[in-house]
């Protein structure tokens, strides 16, 4: 299961990039600046958040650790984060709005059908979500190679080695099988029911469903997975609200950039008025800064979530998030900022 969220697609190259590329980036402290009150509100599509940061949507949630779906949509009320709900999560979206209410958002796949597609919009428009984070960068898995390794497969097939794997982690064992195994609720919950496969083709969508999809969604349309400038621009102009550059946590294309490469191309492509979101390697307040600086109005983080649910599941989101709370604070106060409005270029050493 740590293969399962930690893993990426081929050599995990993407995945490594995504990191080292926000590493490798240098900021410049500075000094003799009052910054005794720092804010860290920040509004984006029409919403004042606590932090400027929220969580990425990612599914499954519940092989991380039983209920994992609802310990986030909790942590998302009480700090005051969105929290994206994937298509594939482990709890129906009714449910979780129920827990959430406006700090969820709806990711929506196009899989096997653009009619369960369609589907699935209604019914996040009937539950009362007011954003569609619509995802592009999947138009077939991409093999993952520890999942082969591991003989990990959606349905979940037992053998002798995943037997010993669950008997040697008897804690996470034990409570899943008392919660039950985790399901594709929402999938299941809709009329593809059990005929729902996670390898089929998802290539159906094209610019034409974007269209009919921007025109069905009253509310704000975030489009998922952009890494061209040329896409970049042609979404825009489609009426999309936002633009979420992502290179799936390097999931999908492994000899992809890195997110924080492609994201000041993109910036200067849109304007710089245009909403933009990023994920991909992000981990600490530092990284989450940079990102600001370089053109992000948002972040989200994924697999840190996930490691805080496995390790230590309601108080390990509390920790983390009071933790990336405390560091991108701190990193404020040693750049001379008070407020997240006034982070740009400015904030990032001169290379040498």
């Amino acid at each position: 299961m740590f293969d399962f969220v930690d893993g990426a697609a081929g050599d995990d190259r993407a995945k490594t990039k995504n990191a080292q590329a926000i590493n490798d980036i240098q900021l410049q402290p500075r000094v003799l600046v009052n910054v005794d009150k720092r804010h860290l509100n920040k509004r984006f599509l029409g919403h004042t958040w606590d932090l400027p940061f929220g969580i990425a949507p990612m599914g499954m949630c519940n092989l991380s650790w039983p209920k994992a779906d609802q310990m986030l949509a909790n942590a998302a009320v009480t700090h005051n984060i969105p929290h994206a709900l994937s298509t594939m999560s482990s709890t129906s979206m009714e449910d979780m709005y129920a827990i959430g209410n406006t700090n969820m958002w709806f990711q929506l796949y196009v899989s096997q059908s653009i009619e369960l597609a369609i589907e699935l919009v209604d019914r996040a428009l009937a539950v009362g979500y007011d954003t569609l984070i619509f995802t592009v960068d999947v138009p077939q898995v991409a093999p993952r190679r520890r999942d082969r390794r591991n003989g990990f497969q959606v349905p979940f097939r037992m053998g002798p080695k995943q037997f010993w794997d669950f008997a040697t982690h008897p804690r996470w064992s034990l409570s899943t099988l008392w919660h039950g195994s985790p399901r594709l609720m929402n999938i299941e919950t809709s009329s593809a029911g059990q005929s729902f496969s996670r390898q089929a083709s998802r290539g159906l969508v094209d610019w034409e469903f974007l269209d009919r999809l921007r025109a069905r969604w009253p509310h704000k349309l975030i489009v998922k997975g952009v890494m061209s400038v040329e896409d970049a621009k042609q979404i825009q102009t489609a009426g999309v609200d936002a633009i979420y550059v992502s290179n799936h946590g390097g999931r999908q294309l492994d000899s992809a950039p890195a997110t924080i490469q492609m994201l000041p191309h993109i910036r200067q492509a849109v304007g710089p008025d245009y909403p933009l979101l990023i994920d991909g390697g992000i981990r600490d307040g530092d990284g989450i800064l940079k990102a600001l600086a370089l053109g992000a109005d948002f972040v989200m983080l994924g697999r840190p979530f996930l490691y805080a649910l496995g390790a230590a599941q309601t108080k390990g989101l509390t920790d983390l998030i009071d933790m990336l709370r405390t560091e991108t604070s701190v990193t404020m106060a040693q750049l001379g900022k008070t407020d997240l409005e006034s982070i740009d270029q400015t904030i990032l050493a001169p290379k040498l």
